[in-house]
């Protein structure tokens, strides 16, 4: 705009809160996802299990539902225990595997192949505000896949069975909260990651199932070569369980973890080494943002 036509004018409008800026990327990315209809559907699909295992809660408490069954000692057959709460978020922690191995290579990638990633941080944005951004996405989603069904299960059950019970097993709905909170900001982390640096969105997909599942088999061969049991450092389920089963049980231990995250009995490692573990890789996924995520790319 040539500047003798004196035609520019500054925005006199209301400026958003610098706190809830990096909200705007999420809203705009949720309006992109419910366009899916393949992910609306799997996104909808992944709420049968927490809804079983609710109505198993319900049933079991219900007195007149149990004689239309005709299974009186069915509260004998599926204890509400341990087991069921950690069974339930291993479940639904799988599925948010394949999510994010769905949603989140399209995050970072298509900004920087078209090179938007530089309109981005012009504006009054930090580059800290835009990975938080696009986090976002997949810590909602998730959230809603994983800790929070896990949570609602347990106040269900709380409920029906009274608050003695609640105070019994509040370490099922701390255990359930963190734990899930940890997988989630590995998987958030490690997608943004590759989203990053792989911009072929087929790709990114293929490498998150990579890292988990050709790793955990290259640990497997280090164990079987070596006969040692250090080659579940790189197993990250098996990592992931070990930890799970320290905070839903503390040191009294009664399960091998979770379904899809179990621990083999016998080769278990140090707990402070699981924890080491995760932190580098989580480490490692914000270095790799931290060299991707500029406001201008030199090209040698």
């Amino acid at each position: 705009m040539a500047v003798y036509k004196k035609t520019y004018r500054p925005y006199e409008g209301e400026l958003t809160s610098s706190w809830s800026r990096f909200l705007v990327i999420p809203r705009y990315a949720f309006a992109d996802l419910r366009s899916s209809r393949f992910l609306s559907l799997f996104f909808i699909g992944s709420f049968i299990y927490p809804l079983i295992c609710a109505l198993i809660i319900y049933v079991q408490h219900n007195a007149s539902a149990l004689g239309l069954l005709g299974v009186q000692g069915a509260r004998n057959l599926i204890s509400i225990n341990v087991t069921f709460f950690m069974n339930l978020l291993g479940w639904q922690s799988m599925l948010a595997l394949f999510l994010a191995a769905f949603v989140g290579p399209g995050q970072i990638s298509p900004d920087l192949a078209n090179n938007a990633l530089s309109l981005y941080l012009a504006r009054p944005f930090s580059r800290v505000e835009y990975v938080l951004g696009k986090m976002s996405v997949l810590v909602v989603l998730m959230s809603l896949m994983t800790w929070v069904p896990g949570l609602l299960c347990f106040g269900l059950q709380g409920y029906l069975e009274g608050w003695q019970w609640v105070r019994d097993n509040a370490r099922l709905a701390f255990g359930t909260f963190v734990s899930a909170w940890i997988w989630i900001l590995i998987l958030a982390l490690l997608a943004l990651a590759l989203s990053a640096w792989v911009k072929w969105k087929p790709a990114a997909g293929g490498l998150m199932f990579g890292v988990f599942f050709v790793a955990a088999a290259f640990g497997a061969v280090i164990n079987g070569v070596q006969r040692t049991r250090w080659g579940h450092l790189f197993n990250i389920s098996h990592l992931i369980g070990s930890v799970w089963v320290q905070l839903f049980e503390g040191s009294n231990k009664t399960t091998s973890g979770a379904v899809f995250f179990r621990v083999t009995a016998g080769e278990e490692l140090p707990l402070w080494c699981c924890w080491i573990a995760l932190g580098v890789l989580c480490l490692i996924c914000l270095y790799m943002l931290a060299r991707k995520i500029r406001g201008a790319e030199v090209v040698r």
